[in-house]
């Protein structure tokens, strides 16, 4: 049984992968929206490039924001 845990293991692993790199994705256009639509709202036009960039540092920020809870270890009792 040593092996197929290993292939479930990896196809978790892989399914995890796909999954979050949706989510990445979707969060970026989510949030190149809202930095759209608060430019509109101070009355600034942008060019595109400013509106990506501000788009995904905000989103890799919050993702990264997100993840780093997990990296520390548990604690002991």
């Amino acid at each position: 049984m040593g092996i197929l845990d290993a292939f479930g293991s990896l196809a978790s692993a892989l399914l995890a992968g796909a999954v979050m790199l949706a989510f990445a994705i979707l969060s970026v256009f989510v949030t190149m929206f809202v930095v759209d639509v608060a430019a509109a709202i101070a009355g600034l036009d942008p060019d595109d490039g400013f509106v990506v960039l501000g788009a995904t540092v905000l989103a890799g920020t919050a993702i990264l924001a997100g993840g780093v809870g997990f990296a520390r270890p548990e604690e002991q009792a």
